[in-house]
């Protein structure tokens, strides 16, 4: 690829070609990244990186609207979602902003020393490999962080969105970081083991596929450089025969359907006791149906917008046809809208087996899938047979018995009556195929650090 090309998914148009930087170009952007870093670290004292922080968030505030439209012209995303991206950025920065200091200060031990202390301190420059789905967070989420921490770092956006990947640059620069201690970097994926081979960086955050989580991690691991991954997931949402079902429903369609399905902790698969079923399916497909209207992302009254692109239209559609030839019912849905754009018409699959491909994979945009269970320890041996580990919810009028699920579910962040969501306050990851490490929260900040011990006799 010889240049990004940023094109409008709800109209197809254009929006901008950003040239690829050669491997020179690159070379030149780590060195100055190493200089930056050399003099911010003896430089930078954690209250000044917690006031620049603060700028970042009033910042990432006061350009609310012209971030949002940009976000939205890049992926298609709805206008109210993409400032809601925003102001979550914003929520970031002033979370670390009053709590790094906290979090990274010494920590004595008593031993028969002098002093012992554990003490945090930056490693260096972190690169970090993002998506396009939600193209502020997923970058803010490891970059407030790690700048906290004291790092440099260094972004690979995805490459559908390289306008919103030079103005969160910008925005970091113009918060008062210094120049070349985060740098956009305009390369292509094949240029991504090179970045991390290179001397000067010192750990990967990737937010993405499966299968860029093991190219990432097997580079990583070749040139010994830790890595924190968050890859996909398909979230389990299970419903107990007790929940109120005028709260399920309601839930149900943001949880599955925020950003167009395009998320990793959306929920996938919708666990319902048989009895409970076809009242559930038979409300949700209204909920679904009366709901969603398709129009112009940059209309806040419009409910249905595109997804990114076009081919991930097709692949999405492609894995709605196979779960058809696995005994799948297509309840609604089930097919591109008829209009310019990348649009998908919300759909809701039925008679989903744990042997269905959609039951197994990750379906990244507007499908959701019901599987039917006999009994509470049968949901929950459904909604662990799979090889992801990222969320999952359960849903009862019985807190106790949720918990109980929710404990046993093999996942990094399970909840009880609510959707799956990130929090600053809170760590985020997951386990198995879903990946490792933790962002936010104290363990998010402490993942890029040397853990040192000091001990003074």
């Amino acid at each position: 690829m010889a240049e990004f090309v940023s094109i409008n998914p709800a109209t197809g148009e254009e929006n901008a070609r950003i040239p690829v930087w050669d491997d020179t170009q690159l070379t030149q952007a780590l060195t100055h990244a190493g200089y930056a870093f050399r003099d911010w670290v003896h430089e930078s004292t954690i209250a000044l990186r917690c006031e620049l922080l603060g700028n970042l968030g009033r910042l990432l505030r006061a350009k609310k609207s012209e971030l949002a439209a940009l976000i939205t012209r890049e992926m298609g995303k709805r206008i109210v979602e993409a400032e809601a991206e925003i102001e979550k950025c914003a929520w970031l920065c002033d979370y670390y902003a009053e709590t790094a200091a906290e979090a990274l200060a010494d920590e004595p031990v008593t031993t028969e020393a002098r002093r012992t202390l554990v003490v945090y301190q930056p490693l260096g420059i972190i690169l970090a490999v993002m998506p396009w789905n939600f193209p502020f967070w997923q970058v803010f989420r490891a970059a407030v962080p790690a700048l906290a921490a004291g790092n440099a770092m260094v972004l690979k956006h995805a490459s559908s969105v390289p306008l919103c990947a030079l103005a969160i640059e910008g925005l970091i620069k113009e918060a008062g970081f210094p120049e070349n201690l985060f740098t956009t970097l305009m390369i292509n994926a094949d240029q991504v083991e090179k970045v991390i081979a290179h001397d000067a960086i010192c750990g990967v955050a990737l937010t993405g596929s499966e299968a860029a989580g093991r190219a990432v991690a097997a580079a990583a691991g070749r040139a010994l450089k830790k890595c924190v991954l968050e890859l996909g997931g398909s979230d389990p949402f299970i419903i107990l025969p007790d929940a109120d079902l005028d709260q399920v429903v309601e839930m149900a369609l943001k949880a599955r359907f925020q950003n167009m399905g395009q998320s990793c902790i959306a929920a996938k698969r919708f666990l319902v006791d048989e009895t409970q079923a076809p009242e559930f399916i038979e409300r949700f497909r209204e909920a679904i149906e009366s709901y969603f209207v398709p129009g112009d992302p940059m209309d806040p009254a419009t409910t249905l917008a595109p997804m990114a692109r076009q081919n991930l239209l097709d692949e999405l559609h492609n894995q709605v046809i196979r779960a058809q030839d696995f005994g799948a019912q297509v309840i609604i849905g089930g097919q591109q809208l008829e209009r310019p754009g990348s649009y998908y018409a919300p759909t809701l699959l039925t008679h989903i087996t744990t042997a269905n491909p959609a039951f197994q994979e990750e379906l990244f945009g507007p499908v959701a899938t019901i599987t039917t269970y006999t009994e509470p320890s049968h949901a929950l041996g459904l909604a662990n047979a799979t090889r992801f580990g990222l969320g999952g919810s359960v849903w009862t009028e019985d807190a106790a018995t949720g918990e109980a699920i929710a404990r046993g579910l093999q996942c990094g962040c399970a909840f009880v009556n609510e959707m799956v969501r990130s929090d600053p306050r809170l760590p985020f990851g997951g386990v198995k195929d879903s990946g490792f490490g933790r962002e936010l929260g104290v363990f998010g900040i402490r993942e890029f650090v040397n853990i040192k011990t000091l001990w003074i006799a």
